[in-house]
């Protein structure tokens, strides 16, 4: 059996309660992202719950420039601890199709102004039917490694936003 998942960790200078914060903010998805296809969040309601579903505008050039809609339902809400998604597609909450690859990131504290961040790309549930359309992953692994080094830079930004004195 080959492995069907991917992992990526880094060592981010935030707390994870500010690194959870950037994660359930769809509005930033774009300038997390590792691969370039994320676009801007299409409903820009910040993430709360397991089941909800948050809308996000996507472009992949190598289908010849496709600007398409991703419908990413949250099936992991562990504030701060685990956040991961769903991307399926469709005009309805109840009529969605999922592909079968979940997005997942976990933090771990390291102290008070430390967190260990490990993204996750798993694709084990992805049904044959698409696995004959789409190679998986259809990334290396230096995309989760781009969009850790994008989340840290976000959460540090934050952090550094919240320290500086006011004159």
């Amino acid at each position: 059996m080959t492995e069907e998942t991917m992992s990526s960790a880094c060592t981010v200078d935030a707390p994870a309660e500010t690194v959870f914060g950037v994660l359930a903010d769809p509005t930033t998805h774009q300038a997390i992202d590792g691969t370039g296809w994320v676009r801007e969040s299409l409903d820009g309601k910040r993430l709360t719950d397991v089941g909800q579903v948050f809308r996000m505008a996507m472009y992949h050039n190598n289908y010849g420039g496709m600007h398409y809609e991703m419908a990413n339902r949250v099936e992991v809400f562990e504030p701060p601890h685990a956040i991961a998604w769903l991307p399926g597609q469709g005009a309805g909450g109840a009529t969605l199709d999922f592909g079968g690859w979940i997005w997942r990131y976990d933090l771990k504290s390291l102290g008070d102004n430390k967190t260990e961040v490990t993204l996750t790309y798993d694709w084990s549930a992805v049904p044959q039917a698409i696995r004959e359309n789409i190679e998986f992953p259809p990334f290396g692994r230096e995309h989760l490694d781009n969009s850790l080094k994008h989340l840290a830079g976000l959460a540090q930004d934050r952090v550094q936003t919240r320290t500086k004195p006011s004159t």
